[in-house]
């Protein structure tokens, strides 16, 4: 009898902790007036949860699904980052180069005219550039484009300080494409995404629209949802007029990923295992750890953050972001071999970065109490 009592908790209590794990999902869900939220958790290399809560739609009131995708937004800067590391590893491009050979136009601070501004630099925010004059396309930066280029240079030199920006990994599309021969959103979909089997990209067009999951800013006036018809615009008409090299940003390499929480999960797994999933390596394990190394004295490396905030105790890799009023995380701790991502669609309580930060601690705090430790 004892036996069958230990037989029966054995294969009992996985299912008892994830009822549990999903009533506390539930809560926090009620908790912040979210409209939906997807979560998936990784440990030693597998996906062992997965869970879609809330709604897709609150038109059709349609429920979120696990499989459904989302614009993950800045999470989507990995992705460039990774790229760029395959163009590195086959000779095309080095860390050093200098971005203003690379993009076709002067990319300098005028303040330090002699002083590079390297891919490097892009890629962890050291660049001194900044989004004060916009980043939707490349002709802020540009001095033939714009008379008040110089206003997109922080009064730091190169290399010297940190500043988030936008712009910088719309330059490092642009780049991957050039020294590809692929456009932006084909070549992660073919060296990225489609090696380690996931179902995503950039391109809007290039997806099911019915597995979009419909995203809401709430507005706090009316105190109500509104849908975000920002977030899947297909920009068809410029893309139809697209210009190889240039046009890149309409893809949004700084932010435009779309791809489930299962699939980001499992992408996860590739840098949690420094640049390898399965039998499949995607990037060398050199520059999987390069991009995990910070360049900056808060942590950031190379399109991945190490943070200590997340969870106690635990020296956190990954990402966060933030449009339109989705919020997405990613972390991960490549030595305990573990990962978790929350992604939510829209939230009433979380309009200020400090609570949107909370509720996405908390979830992530929970599934690594529950599922984890």
């Amino acid at each position: 009898m004892k036996t069958k009592i230990l037989l029966f908790l054995l294969w009992a209590g996985p299912l008892l902790a994830q009822e549990t794990v999903e009533s506390q999902l539930t809560n926090l869900l009620d908790k912040y007036q979210a409209v939906g939220l997807s979560v998936a958790v990784v440990k030693k290399g597998e996906l062992i949860y997965t869970k879609a809560l809330g709604k897709k739609n609150l038109t059709s009131g349609e429920a979120l699904e696990s499989d459904d995708i989302f614009r993950i937004a800045s999470i989507s800067k990995s992705f460039s980052s990774t790229s760029i590391m395959q163009l590195v590893e086959a000779g095309k491009l080095k860390l050093t180069d200098d971005v203003s050979d690379l993009v076709g136009f002067k990319v300098r601070n005028p303040k330090y005219p002699d002083v590079l501004i390297t891919l490097k630099m892009l890629l962890s925010h050291t660049s001194s550039l900044n989004d004060s004059e916009g980043y939707f396309t490349l002709d802020p930066a540009n001095p033939e484009k714009n008379p008040n280029w110089e206003k997109c240079y922080n009064d730091y030199a190169p290399g010297k300080g940190y500043m988030y920006c936008n712009l910088n990994f719309n330059m490092v599309g642009t780049i991957i494409e050039k020294y590809s021969g692929e456009r932006f959103d084909q070549y992660v979909k073919n060296h990225v995404l489609q090696p380690l089997g996931l179902y995503g990209g950039y391109c809007v067009d290039s997806l099911d629209s019915d597995k979009f999951a419909g995203i809401y800013e709430f507005d706090a006036d009316k105190k109500a949802y509104e849908f975000s018809e920002g977030a899947y615009h297909p920009r068809r008409e410029i893309i139809s007029n697209y210009v190889f090299g240039y046009t890149t940003p309409v893809f949004s390499p700084t932010g435009g990923m779309k791809i489930s929480a299962p699939d980001l999960a499992r992408y996860m797994s590739m840098h949690m295992q420094y640049g390898k999933s399965g039998k499949v390596r995607i990037i060398s394990k050199k520059h999987a750890k390069l991009m995990q190394t910070p360049v900056s004295d808060n942590g950031y490396g190379l399109a991945l953050l190490h943070t200590e905030s997340l969870i106690p105790g635990e020296d956190m890799v990954g990402h966060t972001g933030s449009a339109y009023g989705l919020y997405s995380s990613m972390f991960f701790n490549p030595k305990e071999k573990f990962g978790i991502v929350a992604i939510t669609n829209g939230c009433r309580d979380c309009v200020d970065e400090h609570w949107r930060n909370v509720m996405l601690q908390e979830v992530t705090r929970l599934l690594y109490q529950d599922l984890i430790k």
